[in-house]
């Protein structure tokens, strides 16, 4: 795998997406070795970086640098010739956390009325050009529909929609197919995962696939250790022997992430 492959992880809020995000990372890492990954936490919540195990101050997200670059502007300290992309693309590169195994952008939450949306419709520009620069690029998606209107997934190559067992979850994967072909997104691959799903709803859930059109990819099974390790807020890296990881692994596989062996 050497090319520039972009994933995406979306669903509704609550069932799993950064979990998942957090168990493929792991995945790719042990099963692609010497490739570069970029990985992008879009969530304002930021919950990516405590399930690796990673401290990032407010300051070293997008929102954080989108913040100070406000504050230039309002008080005219831009230097002239300048752009606003620039500086922020800038900063960007400064907050980047490089790690043994792969870098991590984190979006953030930006203060101040209006700004939330401004580190947004910067951040596609900023990704596509940050991700030429790796094989993988997995980018962990805010909760619903907000950030495809916003066009900050386009041009995927597989797109994850994680559901758990409600229709809440399967009509949240419906909406995000739909919408994506009135943004005009492109993408290559769309799977459904099921998140926290028991082995007799797995022919129930591909039935659901089957009706809305998005390829069935698995399920993940309930874990007591990831449960266990969300509620101590302790890393879930390292979790190479539990069923959820187990899980991923086997639907990476499947679909071509990693190889079969």
């Amino acid at each position: 795998m050497t090319k520039n492959i972009v994933i995406t992880v979306s669903g509704k809020g609550g069932v799993g997406k950064t979990t998942f995000s957090a168990l493929l990372l792991q995945v790719l890492i042990k099963n692609n070795k010497n490739l570069d990954i970029l990985v992008v936490d879009a969530d304002p919540d930021s919950n990516l970086p405590d399930l690796l195990g990673i401290e990032v101050p407010r300051c070293d997200t997008v929102g954080g640098a989108a913040f100070s670059l406000k504050k230039q502007i309002e008080k005219g300290t831009i230097p002239p010739g300048t752009t606003k992309q620039q500086i922020l693309e800038s900063d960007v590169f400064k907050i980047l956390k490089e790690e043994d195994d792969f870098d991590l952008l984190t979006m953030g939450r930006c203060e101040g009325d209006g700004c939330y949306c401004f580190p947004n419709q910067l951040l596609t520009g900023i990704v596509d050009s940050l991700s030429n620069n790796y094989n993988i690029t997995l980018m962990d998606m805010e909760a619903g529909l907000e950030h495809l209107s916003r066009r900050t997934a386009r041009d995927v190559d597989i797109m994850f929609i994680i559901t758990d067992p409600s229709q809440m979850g399967i009509k949240t994967a419906e909406r995000i197919k739909e919408l994506t072909k009135e943004v005009n997104i492109s993408f290559k691959k769309m799977f459904i995962v099921g998140n926290r799903f028991t082995p007799e709803m797995e022919e129930k859930l591909k039935a659901s696939a089957k009706k809305i059109g998005i390829e069935f990819a698995g399920i993940i099974p309930q874990d007591e250790q990831i449960s266990e390790f969300n509620f101590l807020g302790k890393p879930i890296t390292g979790l190479k022997d539990s069923e959820a990881y187990k899980a991923v692994e086997n639907i990476a596989r499947k679909i071509g992430l990693v190889n079969h062996n």
